[in-house]
């Protein structure tokens, strides 16, 4: 079940990062999209939509691969000494 959350969890900002790269594509080949009024907008919004999801992805897996031990000496988090 936990795999099941997991996967959906990465699931939907991958899905937000695909419609963003589809709405960036579209304002360069001029096509407009319904909710937009202006092509700028829309590539803005894809490049928001693009940045969030491949973010959260990131973080996603930078965490699990730190809780594993399993990244490089300049990704793990510095302990603090008292």
């Amino acid at each position: 079940m936990g795999r099941m959350i997991a996967l959906l969890i990465l699931v939907i900002p991958g899905l937000s990062a695909a419609l963003g790269i589809k709405w960036m594509r579209d304002a360069l080949f001029g096509i407009i999209q319904p909710p937009f009024a202006a092509l700028w907008l829309q590539f803005l919004a894809g490049l928001v939509l693009f940045a969030a999801g491949l973010a959260f992805i990131g973080g996603f897996l930078l965490h699990r691969d730190r809780k594993r031990n399993k990244v490089q000496a300049r990704f793990q988090r510095k302990r603090k000494t008292p």
